[in-house]
């Protein structure tokens, strides 16, 4: 318990000592991490958002005309039968009408000089949660393209798809962004904990003649590293809060009105300490680097 005291007060009198480096050493892992989050924020909210969407997600079938009520059936059991199927609605040719009157109040005149009703009736499938993905509804779609009685199969294609390659396009960018920045702020800490060793390098020569091991005179600097680290975690977390909340006041009566104010939400209690692990990590890592980079000038 001695020991572990040692080991944080000498952690705690280096960072005091340094301050400007350790200002530069936090804002540098805050800044890192700060990047990387807002992609993985704005990555989990558009997640939010895709996950609700995903219950609108339709398959429109359209019967070819001259079926049997019997043939219909049997149709609507097989669909029922697939597990691609959560729910499905039977439109008949005169609720289709019906419908295109209610919603078109303007232009349903323009059905009447057509003599009999052209619309066709349709089926409208709901797909089942595992069977959202754009691949998975387009696989479905035209294998059903080719089945007897259908004339035409639709769905809402394009948004499916322009919503999953911006996700990937996210991911991609925050990784990318990610491993950069962690790089620099690996560099930054690592330098710190540096220029500590080195105007303490009489101090650190002194404790080895006196027989102090080499794990006993790096953790205080392995520790100084990871405060270090934690400590840019927790400040990224606290500019990504502010800037969060004033994205939200920004958005605000549209935001509402559009319905995407509910669905936007900031980082899970979980996500939030593994941000701060993750600076802590950084810190570490810096620190490792730069006592590797110490005992090998030493040495």
């Amino acid at each position: 318990m001695r020991r572990l005291s040692y080991f944080v007060r000498e952690a705690l009198r280096n960072i005091r000592g340094n301050r400007t480096t350790t200002l530069i050493a936090v804002a540098t892992t805050a800044f890192t991490l700060a990047c990387f989050g807002v992609f993985l924020l704005l990555y989990l909210n558009l997640r939010g958002v895709a996950n609700s969407l995903e219950d609108d997600i339709q398959v429109i079938i359209y019967l070819a005309d001259g079926q049997s009520p019997q043939a219909v059936a049997d149709f609507q059991r097989r669909l029922r039968a697939e597990p691609e199927v959560a729910t499905l609605t039977y439109v008949s040719k005169e609720q289709a009408l019906a419908d295109f009157r209610t919603q078109y109040p303007a232009e349903h005149q323009l059905l009447q000089g057509l003599g009999e009703n052209p619309l066709p009736a349709s089926v409208v499938v709901t797909m089942a949660p595992r069977f959202r993905s754009s691949e998975a509804v387009k696989r479905w779609a035209e294998r059903l393209n080719g089945a007897p009685g259908v004339a035409q199969v639709q769905y809402n294609r394009d948004w499916i798809e322009n919503l999953t390659a911006v996700m990937g396009f996210i991911e991609l960018a925050a990784v990318g962004v990610g491993i950069i920045l962690s790089a620099a702020s690996v560099t930054i800490i690592a330098s710190t904990i540096r220029l500590t060793l080195y105007a303490r390098r009489d101090e650190v020569e002194i404790m080895r003649l006196i027989g102090a091991t080499g794990a006993f005179i790096k953790i205080p600097y392995l520790l100084e590293g990871a405060v270090l680290g934690a400590l840019g975690g927790a400040l990224s977390l606290a500019l990504l809060r502010g800037g969060f909340e004033f994205f939200k006041m920004q958005l605000g009566s549209t935001g509402r009105l559009l319905g995407i104010d509910s669905n936007f939400g900031f980082f899970p209690v979980r996500v939030s300490l593994a941000i701060v692990l993750v600076g802590l990590m950084l810190g570490g890592a810096g620190s490792f680097v730069s006592l590797m980079e110490f005992g090998r000038t030493r040495s």
